[in-house]
């Protein structure tokens, strides 16, 4: 294994683990924004949706920028954005200009999350072998580490402003000196620019399938998780927001294994123990009979569903010769879960109950298991080796 190729896995999960600190750190310190600009709820929803949509205008336009300027460039360019805009949400002072940079964040975000992913496809297939749940990894240590910082700038005093804008200035010297250890995408057939823009195979769409359900799954439990444990089941508010830590601590775990049983089980068979493990560990926590079995509940509910959207994402890119313009129409898919999963259990909550709401994470998870017996039997990666790529890109990647 050559170096190049150690120093592009490296710059790929470091990516990931940016992505992860910069969009964690937003969102932790929700509450600090809501202090300094004297926001009500419903305009933090609507914050969060302009985000939300900007992100997902851009993941919707990435097919045929992906195929023509691929991973490397497109990652050169939205890691600086996204840290530029996330210091403009740190230092906006009046709600429109802070709308304003929030839609900016979203779209540069949106390019970049398809981007490094498309960019884990380019390396693991270099490798040959299953890497993406192990830079998906990456993302959650960046969201953890988002949390422990955003807990110690509370402790220390830091505002809103200050912690975004440190975050953004660590961010951002680093996301540009990582851009010269990306791999450029391997020789694509004439054409692949036009081709893009035309249907997919349809195995792409069904991929997309999977990641909308186990996207939805994941922004019900980031959105709604800790007002069921406080409202429904009567937890004070430091046990409620446990709950949302101890899913992405089971995220952690499972994808740091994942690759090794994707290798020895096979997608189909992992894909369907997530789903069925997804159903089986939700009905716990919205059967539980104490807030302490639901946290505990949590834990496992990520264990099996941290798995599904990396695999998804890593078949998509092997679905085409350039793996970014698939990724693109996956991602844009999946993503429209994270964003209407947990509208609509607002909505199922207001016309039923929490509880009632939040068993479409059950259902979904039943889904994942049963559209998963439709994948083709995936047994190994389609590889490009380090020799098609040329010996001056490989130069410059390392």
């Amino acid at each position: 294994m050559t170096r190049s190729l150690r120093t592009a896995r490296f710059g790929a999960i470091l990516t990931f683990v940016l992505a992860g600190l910069m969009v964690g750190t937003m969102t932790v310190r929700i509450p600090a924004l809501t202090d300094k600009l004297g926001l009500t709820e419903a305009t933090v929803g609507a914050l969060l949706l302009v985000w939300g949509l900007g992100a997902l205008v851009t993941m919707q336009s990435m097919r045929g920028i992906m195929a023509r300027a691929g991973s490397r460039t497109v990652l050169r360019y939205g890691g600086p954005l996204t840290a530029l805009s996330l210091l403009g949400m740190g230092l906006a002072p009046n709600l429109p200009l802070l709308l304003v940079a929030a839609a900016l964040f979203g779209m540069s975000f949106g390019v970049v999350d398809i981007a490094m992913n498309a960019q884990g496809s380019t390396v693991e297939r270099a490798y040959g072998r299953p890497l993406m749940n192990g830079m998906h990894a990456g993302w959650c240590v960046g969201a953890i580490s988002a949390g422990a910082i955003g807990s110690l700038s509370i402790a220390v005093g830091l505002s809103f402003t200050a912690n975004l804008v440190l975050v953004a200035l660590i961010a951002l010297p680093v996301i540009i000196a990582i851009g010269r250890t990306y791999l450029p995408e391997p020789p694509a057939s004439a054409g692949t620019a036009a081709k893009a823009r035309k249907r997919m195979p349809p195995v792409v769409y069904l991929l997309g399938a999977i990641m909308f359900f186990a996207f939805m799954v994941e922004g019900t439990v980031a959105d709604w998780n800790g007002l069921y444990m406080r409202d429904t089941l009567g937890a004070p508010e430091a046990i409620a927001a446990l709950g949302y830590p101890v899913f992405e601590i089971g995220m952690l775990v499972a994808r740091l294994t994942g690759d090794r049983l994707r290798v020895r089980f096979g997608v189909r068979g992992v894909m369907t123990v997530s789903g069925v493990a997804t159903a089986a560990f939700f009905t716990v926590v919205l059967t539980a009979t104490t807030p302490l079995m639901a946290v505990s509940a949590m834990f496992f509910v990520g264990l099996g569903v941290a798995t599904v959207s990396p695999m998804t994402l890593s078949l998509a890119g092997t679905a085409t010769d350039n793996p970014g313009p698939a990724i693109a129409q996956a991602g844009a898919m999946g993503y429209a879960g994270l964003l209407l999963g947990p509208v609509a259990i607002g909505f199922l909550s207001d016309a039923t109950s929490l509880r009632t709401a939040l068993g479409i994470a059950v259902v979904l998870g039943v889904l994942i298991a049963v559209s998963a017996r439709f994948l083709p039997a995936y047994r190994s990666l389609p590889t490009h080796t380090p020799e098609r790529l040329s010996e001056p890109e490989l130069a410059r990647a390392a």
